[in-house]
C-alpha cells in the first residue's frame, strides 16, 4: 500500500477538512477511520456540523487546532483560502445530509480544491450536471464514496467480468436489503432515520437514493455495462412515510442484457445484505457483502469454485486492495479506505506533475456520482408512471 514520491515532491501526509460528520453523526466517523488507516491522509480541519457551537464541539472532541475548527463550512472554505498554498487542506469530504452536498461541493471545487463527497452526489440532474462541468473546468479531483467498491473481491468480480472470463453479460440481479426502517424508527429519536425519511433533506427519493444508488453503481462497475430503460415500482411502506422505503425494478442494459435491482429498508430481520450475481454465456459469478472475502464462480464447463481475498490468482488491483495475508477477514473499513487511497493516488500525482497509475488512482468520480442521480431521477419518472403493467383482471373460475 506504500506510495512511491519522487524527489521533487517532499513526502508527506494529505491534508484534509471535513464537513460534517460531528456528534452523534454515523458515517463521518466511517470516513474518517477510513482516510487514516494507511497513514497516508491526516483530518487537519473541520466543520463538522450545521450548529456552530455543536461544530466546534465536535472539532475539539478530534483536537483539531482552535484555528482550524470552525462553526460553518463557509468560515472553513473562508479560512483555508487565507492560508499560503503549501499550508492549505488538498482536499475536503463531505459527509453531511444529502441537501447540503451540492452547496459545499460548488463551492470548493470552484475554490479549486479536491472533494471526496458522499452519496448521492447531490439532489437533481441540473446540479450533477454543474457539479461535473465545474469539475472539468476547474481540473481537480472528485471522488464520490460508493465505498463497496474498494472490496478486493468486487474488483476480481470486475476483472473477471469485464475481462470476459465469463463469456457476454446476459443476466445481472443486485439485491440490497435492509432491515432498519422496518418499524417508525424515525418517531424514536433516530437521527439517521428523521433526515432520511425527510424529502427537503435527503431528495426526492428514499431507499432508492440511499442504498439503492449504491446498487446501481455495483451493477455499472461491476459489468461495465450502463442501464438502457427500467421499469420501476417504488412503494413507502412505513406509516405516514412520503419517501420510498421499498424499491423494485426491471432492467435492460447495454448489449442487450436483462438485469434485476431491488433496495428495501423494511425487509425485518435484514442487516446489510448487499448481494449481486452476475450470470455470462460461460459461466457466472456471485458475491455477498456480508461474506465480502469469498466470490462464488460457476464455470459453465467445470464445478462450482470459491475464490478468497488475497490468495494466488487474483488480478492485481484486487491484490492491491488487499493488506492482510489470506484467511485474515478484511471488511467495511477496508474497502472505504481503498476509496480514500484512490483519491490520495490520484491527488498525489497532480502534485507531482505525473500521470496517475489507474490501478493506484481506482475510485467512482464524479461522473458516477452523476450518473447515479440520474438514474435515481429515473426510477422516480418510471414508478409515477401507469403505462406498464399488464392486469391480469379476472382469472376463469369453475
Amino acid at each position: 500500500m506504500s506510495l512511491s514520491l519522487n524527489a521533487s515532491y517532499p513526502p508527506r501526509r494529505l491534508r484534509y477538512a471535513m464537513v460534517g460528520g460531528g456528534r452523534d453523526a454515523f458515517i463521518g466517523g466511517v470516513h474518517r477511520k477510513a482516510a487514516a488507516l494507511d497513514g497516508q491522509i491526516e483530518l487537519v480541519a473541520g466543520a463538522l456540523s450545521s450548529s456552530p457551537d455543536k461544530a466546534r464541539a465536535s472539532g475539539r472532541d478530534l483536537f483539531l487546532a482552535d484555528d482550524r475548527n470552525h462553526g460553518s463550512w463557509q468560515e472553513l472554505l473562508a479560512d483555508e483560502l487565507r492560508r499560503p498554498p503549501e499550508e492549505r487542506i488538498d482536499f475536503v469530504s463531505i459527509v453531511t445530509p444529502n441537501h447540503v452536498h451540492y452547496l459545499v461541493a460548488q463551492a470548493f471545487v470552484e475554490a479549486g480544491f479536491h472533494v471526496v463527497c458522499d452519496k448521492p452526489l447531490v439532489h437533481t440532474g441540473a446540479q450533477a450536471r454543474d457539479l461535473v462541468a465545474a469539475v472539468k473546468k476547474q481540473g481537480t479531483v472528485f471522488g464520490v464514496t460508493y465505498n463497496y467498491t474498494g472490496y478486493p473481491l468486487v474488483r476480481q468480480m470486475r476483472h473477471m467480468v469485464q475481462s470476459g472470463a465469463i463469456g457476454t453479460v446476459r443476466k445481472v440481479v443486485v439485491e440490497y436489503h435492509q432491515g432498519w426502517l422496518a418499524t417508525a424508527v424515525e418517531d424514536s429519536g433516530s437521527k439517521q432515520a428523521a433526515w432520511r425519511v425527510d424529502p427537503a433533506l435527503s431528495g426526492a427519493a428514499g431507499a432508492m437514493g440511499d442504498i439503492g444508488s449504491h446498487a446501481e453503481n455495483l451493477l455499472s462497475t461491476v459489468t461495465g455495462l450502463e442501464i438502457e430503460s427500467l421499469c420501476a415500482d417504488l412503494s413507502a411502506m412505513g406509516a405516514g412515510r412520503t419517501l420510498d422505503d421499498d424499491g423494485n425494478m426491471l432492467l435492460r442494459l447495454q448489449g442487450g442484457a436483462r438485469g434485476v435491482l431491488i433496495a428495501s429498508q423494511i425487509c425485518t430481520g435484514s442487516e446489510n445484505d448487499l448481494r449481486l450475481r452476475v450470470s455470462g454465456t460461460t459461466g457466472s459469478l456471485v458475491w455477498c457483502q456480508e461474506n465480502p472475502n469469498q466470490l462464488q464462480h460457476a464455470p459453465l464447463d467445470g464445478p462450482l469454485r470459491t475464490l478468497t481475498r488475497a490468495s494466488t490468482g487474483l488480478c492485481e488491483s484486487a491484490v492491491r486492495a488487499s493488506r492482510l495475508p489470506s484467511g485474515h477477514p478484511e471488511g467495511f473499513i477496508e474497502a472505504f479506505a481503498n476509496v480514500y487511497l484512490g483519491v490520495a493516488a490520484d491527488i498525489r500525482a497532480r502534485l507531482q506533475g505525473v500521470a496517475a497509475d489507474p490501478l493506484a488512482a481506482d475510485y467512482p468520480r464524479v461522473e458516477d456520482g452523476a450518473r447515479g442521480v440520474h438514474f435515481i431521477e429515473k426510477v422516480l419518472e418510471s414508478s409515477r408512471s401507469t403505462q406498464k403493467w399488464t392486469h391480469l383482471g379476472n382469472a376463469p373460475k369453475a
